[in-house]
């Protein structure tokens, strides 16, 4: 059995470097730059008016301006203002050569064709958007491995970017294996309802990955068969139950079967001491326990950040802090633990210590709490490690 650390480390050493492809920014949400995406313009493209107003040529000897045009957001001016001429302008549109301020409209008074300003504080290059202010031309606009959000994609598209490179998404195989579930809702005497199939679904479906669910029995042959196929399909494959070494837990012993590396088998940890890593043909396998709420955890603790790096993620893992517990704490040991917590005005509140069958107080959980194996006993105002969950 290994610790968590060394299971982590060894879990990101099987990441394959990500193939790319394009995608259009309008499917490009939710996915992470396969390359350092560079401006092919300057941001913004031009000197423009960040006011309605008036833009003119700043001169501490006139005081008064003659308006000879109007520029919109789309136009531009088709000659340089002189001194003492201005334009009425609109958010957004270009300045016209030889101006270099605009005054905003509510600080003016216009007679006819006349304009004079009362804005005191008004200063030269005032409510002007700079060519440039944000990006130049060249300039590294979206970096690689970063997550392509709504912002994100409004940027590319503001310096001319139709489309960008992004890294695959893998698809994943999930195989429910077990004879112990009732059929569809109906209660049946000694089984229970399946859930870890629904669990994986939701959690994958929230990381936008394609999957699929397969259910099969505590049969060898029938896992074998469902192994081959799994693999043959996807680019990572995730087991539910029969990841111990009890006479129906049969994962390890066909994984082996069918030739596979084991990465390790057992980590000292709860919930999930009994999870297995493998590559089968080089696709990466992962034999989760079967209780839900150890499932749960291990897809957030490693399955999760696996797919993020496996889609090329500068930073796979979860958002974390150190903060200090909101009561004193005292566990065996021996193992580390991944507990439910909240995070309140910046304190970790454990929530109830339930078992590995129970998600109740996840539901309530804004994160995990980490609690080394090394350590037994916290105070009240003990840093400890939160690993805050994906919303």
């Amino acid at each position: 059995m290994i610790d968590v650390e060394e299971a982590k480390r060894i879990v990101m050493d099987a990441v394959r470097p990500p193939v790319a492809e394009d995608r259009p920014l309008t499917g490009a949400l939710g996915r992470f730059a396969a390359e350092n995406v560079r401006s092919a313009h300057d941001h913004p493209l031009f000197d423009g008016s960040a006011v309605d107003g008036y833009a003119f040529r700043s001169d501490p000897s006139i005081t008064g301006w003659t308006v000879v045009g109007t520029v919109t957001a789309g136009d531009a001016f088709p000659r340089a203002l002189n001194a003492g001429e201005c334009v009425r302008i609109f958010t957004g549109a270009m300045m016209p050569a030889g101006a270099d301020t605009v005054v905003m409209q509510e600080h003016v008074q216009r007679t006819g064709d006349r304009i004079v300003h009362t804005d005191a504080g008004l200063r030269a290059s005032a409510n002007v958007r700079r060519r440039g202010e944000q990006l130049r031309a060249g300039d590294v606009a979206f970096p690689k491995g970063g997550l392509l959000s709504p912002a994100a994609i409004g940027l590319l598209a503001s310096v001319g970017s139709r489309s960008v490179r992004v890294a695959k998404v893998p698809v994943v195989r999930v195989l429910v294996t077990g004879d112990e579930f009732a059929p569809d809702a109906q209660a049946v005497p000694g089984r229970i309802f399946s859930s870890n199939d629904h669990l994986l679904a939701a959690a994958l479906g929230q990381e936008r990955i394609p999957f699929t669910v397969k259910h099969v029995p505590d049969d060898a042959g029938a896992l074998r068969h469902a192994v081959d196929e799994a693999v043959r399909d996807g680019d990572l494959v995730i087991s539910t139950g029969g990841a111990s070494v009890g006479d129906l837990d049969l994962v390890g012993p066909v994984l082996r079967q069918a030739g596979a590396r084991i990465h390790f088998h057992g980590v000292a940890q709860k919930p999930g001491k009994p999870m297995l890593f493998a590559s089968v043909e080089g696709v990466p396998f992962f034999g989760l326990p079967g209780n839900p709420r150890a499932v749960l955890v291990l897809f957030w603790e490693y399955v999760r950040p696996f797919l993020l790096a496996l889609q090329g993620a500068a930073d796979p893992w979860p958002r974390s802090a150190r903060l200090p517990l909101a009561d004193a704490l005292e566990v065996k040991g021996g193992r580390a633990e991944f507990r439910a917590a909240q995070v309140r005005d910046g304190r970790v509140l454990l929530l109830a210590d339930e078992g590995s069958h129970m998600l109740r107080s996840l539901i309530d959980a804004d994160a995990l709490a980490y609690l080394p194996a090394q350590v037994c006993r916290w105070q009240g105002g003990d840093p400890v490690d939160v690993h805050f969950l994906p919303r």
